[in-house]
């Protein structure tokens, strides 16, 4: 099993102090986080991509890059690339680039995105939401299959045998489908037998098994052999050596961020009730003192497999 931290580079205000770090100490906090990530000998680190002002990770193959020249190990993914409202010849050129300097350790995880900042940004419709991301997904594929390709669809201007570099130092760049609760997304990774990294951020572990089976009954039917396909279980998470520390340190600014959001999103204030249960051995945090941790790592390998 393979261990890794995502961050957003967030850049919100501490709720106890009332200071905000600025997007420059962030980004350079986060390269430090990296380098120390690959030192204790974790696996994967992924950033996400956002257009918000309390994240500093718009442009995560950049903030990546960097970590690249301060790493030897550890895989550098994102975590999302919003590829619904991206273009895949950049998103695959970019990812090559980090690979290059990286000596293969780059990966990509496509995803619809959370947010929906970056449709009006870059002038597309939400409206569109979906069907811009499977075009753009299949695009990407074939980028990632051989250098010269030949490809048309209704969102983007098509390619006549048209060569696409660099070429990344592995021989084919990982790209791993990122859901949230989307059965239909489950099944669209069975289907292209794509590795699959399911966001797990509230309620009980368990309720997710369903997607992950419908993923891997796709993938059977589409003549993938399921076995073969990794799937990743993602969700928020705090360390600390007891669990009381980590609901005396981690509920408030948990809160702060869930609450901010969720009046965005209609969702209710979260209480510090939901915040424990969502601590305990069946819920969705990844938190705890180590060995609840680990605890929960096992239990939810025995759900998913992954």
């Amino acid at each position: 099993m393979d261990l890794g931290i995502y961050s957003f580079a967030d850049v919100t205000t501490d709720p106890t102090t009332g200071e905000t770090i600025s997007p420059s100490d962030r980004l350079h906090n986060l390269l430090e986080e990296i380098e120390l990530a690959d030192q204790v000998g974790l696996d994967v680190y992924g950033l996400g991509e956002h257009h918000r002002p309390d994240y500093a990770s718009s442009a995560p193959a950049v903030v990546l890059a960097a970590a690249a020249a301060r790493t030897t190990r550890i895989r550098l993914t994102s975590a999302v690339t919003v590829l619904s409202s991206d273009d895949p010849v950049r998103v695959f050129q970019q990812f090559s680039t980090l690979d290059l300097l990286s000596s293969g350790r780059a990966e990509i995880m496509a995803g619809r995105g959370s947010f929906i900042e970056s449709f009006p940004l870059f002038g597309y419709d939400l409206n569109d939401y979906d069907e811009l991301f499977a075009e753009k997904l299949e695009l990407l594929l074939k980028l990632c299959d051989g250098e010269r390709v030949t490809w048309s669809g209704r969102y983007r201007p098509a390619l006549i045998d048209q060569a696409v570099y660099p070429r990344p130092h592995q021989e084919r760049l990982p790209v791993w489908l990122a859901i949230g609760g989307t059965p239909q997304s489950a099944i669209r990774g069975g289907i292209l037998g794509l590795p699959l990294a399911v966001a797990i951020i509230g309620g009980v572990a368990k309720n997710m098994v369903p997607l992950v089976d419908l993923y891997r009954g796709a993938a059977r039917r589409s003549g993938h052999d399921p076995a073969q396909l990794p799937v990743a279980i993602n969700s928020h998470g705090y360390v600390a050596e007891t669990m009381e520390r980590v609901i005396e340190e981690s509920f408030l600014p948990h809160k702060t961020t869930m609450d901010r959001i969720g009046r965005e999103r209609g969702w209710p204030p979260l209480t510090r009730a939901r915040y424990e249960a969502g601590a305990t051995l069946r819920g969705a945090l990844v938190a705890g003192s180590p060995e609840d941790v680990a605890a929960k790592i096992l239990y939810q390998h025995e759900l998913f497999g992954h």
